[in-house]
């Protein structure tokens, strides 16, 4: 999950958290406050974006569906406000916006819509990404929108309603990195990745894979979020970023040259809205994507942030592959 924001003119993702130094300052400095402005490092930190059912701007508005909203839940209906955790250091999916609170991006926007769809208020709060599941299970969130990748080891502990897919690609700086072709290429080198992700997984798998073998280690370096592990790449204390396809390609476009895309991307599969295990709002949830595929405004929105090769036609509930 990747990117955020300070305004000043920085791109993006090089926007240190809330005191927006970008990462050259940073390591000129040696004084990195990695406070980047999407993910606390803790619940006391995690900001939240006022509940609203206003349109994302550049976004029509959708239109309430009776049917969909008749399966919320009524505590949730009578509340009128869906929550809705993310990890928002991970553009365009999710990220902070230059006023350092609104939290922007692809899931912020279909999470909007989709609220619109149910007649609720969506309140989107920020958290790190490793602390959005068990968040679920402690009921701070209704539902989760952070790019998370649908397995059925995770369909063991939450329930998905699937509505975008995506691979993992690897990036590196633009002069002076290794030869990166797919994950067997790690061995010997070092690879920066966000904690509790897909990629960290994938990372220590090959590292496993490539001491059994009888090949050098893969250094697998974890950071609490994707604007630490861009950092660490940035500054030379690793050589490989991992993110998913649409992150990371967002990644090196806003570096402006400083990072390039590597190798092959690999292991498409879906990501998915997660909820509390079989929860009654899989079926309203899934009610709404289709609304809004059906209304043109899900194609939109993934338009609108680039990430059209992502799209899903046929969208379900606990869609995992493996």
């Amino acid at each position: 999950m990747t990117t955020h924001h300070a305004h000043h003119g920085l791109p993006l993702w090089q926007r240190a958290r809330r005191h927006r130094y970008a990462w050259k300052a940073a390591i000129a400095s040696a004084a990195v406050a990695l406070l980047a402005a999407g993910c606390g490092s803790g619940a006391g930190n995690a900001a939240s974006a006022a509940p609203s059912r206003a349109a994302a701007k550049g976004v029509p508005a959708g239109h309430e569906d009776p049917a969909a909203r008749s399966g919320v839940p009524a505590a949730i209906r009578a509340k009128g406000t869906l929550v809705v955790g993310t990890s928002a250091d991970y553009a365009p999916l999710e990220f902070v916006a230059p006023d350092g609170h609104t939290i922007i991006g692809m899931d912020a926007d279909l999470a909007h819509a989709i609220g619109q769809v149910l007649g609720l208020k969506v309140q989107m709060v920020n958290a790190t990404f490793d602390s959005l599941i068990p968040g679920l299970a402690a009921a701070r969130y209704n539902l989760v929108m952070a790019g998370m990748n649908d397995y059925k080891s995770r369909e063991k502990v939450v329930t998905f309603v699937d509505y975008f897919s995506a691979g993992t690609s690897f990036y590196e700086r633009s002069s002076g990195g290794p030869h990166v072709l797919s994950l067997a290429s790690l061995c010997g080198h070092s690879v920066a990745v966000e904690s509790g992700t897909s990629e960290q997984t994938d990372a220590n798998a090959q590292n496993t894979a490539c001491k059994k073998a009888g090949k050098p280690a893969v250094t697998v370096q974890v950071y609490n979020d994707q604007n630490a592990a861009n950092l660490a790449l940035a500054s030379g204390r690793a050589q490989v970023g991992m993110a998913d396809s649409p992150v990371a390609g967002y990644i090196v476009k806003q570096s402006h040259g400083e990072f390039k895309l590597v190798g092959h991307s690999y292991g498409t599969v879906p990501d998915g809205i997660a909820m509390p295990k079989n929860e009654a709002m899989a079926k309203p949830v899934l009610a709404a994507v289709k609304a809004l595929m059906a209304d043109g405004i899900y194609a939109k929105i993934l338009a609108k942030w680039g990430v059209q090769a992502g799209a899903l036609t046929a969208p379900k509930i606990n869609g995992a592959i493996s």
